[in-house]
């Protein structure tokens, strides 16, 4: 798929400009609320972006005034009814689970939070690689507040984004949060209100741009990898692929635009 193109599926909007696929949550009336659907798409879009050789960074954000305001409500009255199940859950890696195949997704991938976000829609920028958040918009993980529990491995999530005290604090009490507070809990970056998609969109486009995709490829392995590894191991990958970088078309291109003072003309490889 090439630049400039863009796709509809059913709740979901694909589109690709200047190596940027902004992949947006489109049901503004509804706040963007979460369904299976949804949910089903995204996996799908976000498959297409990383195959498409023309994508080089990944954009998640909601049309109309929110992000996603959680699970569509329906949904939850539905299951607040049902008799409880016992399910036996496959086996599966971390970057296998529910949402934090996003972290698995070979190239960044930004949450631009352009409103607000609430239960499932907060966990998923969770697993995104940047978080930028429009300024005054709100947040809240609402689990405590509707009877839920930490959902979707956030409880492992966001101690390791903003520390204990914050996610504690978060979670338990399923609060409002603004994005300025979120920004000093170093969750987000708060970008102003206006012009917020523009904004969003120039950055990408900027590290589409700028930076090296196979280096960006490495970087996330090696983002991931140090998750669960010691500083020896994660040492030990930095200087393994420290030395494959030698050989490959990217680098030659990093040292020569640098002497030659032009942008550069990364290919991937």
């Amino acid at each position: 798929m090439g630049d400039n193109a863009v796709m509809a599926s059913g709740d979901m909007l694909f589109a690709v400009q200047d190596h940027v696929c902004t992949i947006t949550f489109n049901r503004p009336d509804r706040m963007n609320a979460w369904t299976t659907t949804m949910e089903q798409e995204l996996r799908e879009m976000l498959a297409r972006a990383s195959d498409d050789p023309e994508v080089r960074v990944i954009v998640l954000t909601g049309a109309g005034r929110g992000f996603c305001a959680g699970a569509d409500m329906s949904r939850l009255t539905k299951s607040a009814n049902a008799r409880p199940e016992v399910v036996e859950r496959e086996i599966k890696g971390d970057l296998e689970q529910r949402y934090s195949y996003i972290m698995a997704v070979p190239k960044p991938v930004i949450a631009g939070i352009n409103g607000a976000v609430a239960g499932v829609g907060l966990c998923l920028t969770l697993f995104c690689d940047l978080r930028y958040m429009a300024a005054g918009a709100k947040m809240t993980t609402s689990f405590a507040r509707r009877g839920l529990i930490a959902e979707h491995g956030s409880a492992w999530m966001l101690p390791r984004l903003i520390g204990p005290m914050n996610a504690a604090d978060i979670l338990l009490s399923g609060r409002t949060v603004l994005a300025e507070e979120a920004e000093r809990m170093g969750l987000v970056r708060v970008l102003p209100a206006e012009d917020f998609h523009a904004q969003i969109q120039a950055r990408a486009a900027e590290l589409a741009a700028l930076c090296s995709p196979r280096s960006q490829r490495v970087i996330k392995r090696q983002l991931n990898a140090a998750i669960t590894s010691g500083l020896a191991e994660a040492t030990r990958l930095s200087e393994d692929e420290a030395l494959l970088c030698r050989g490959t078309e990217d680098y030659k291109e990093g040292v020569a635009h640098f002497v030659e003072k032009r942008a550069p003309r990364f290919t991937g490889r």
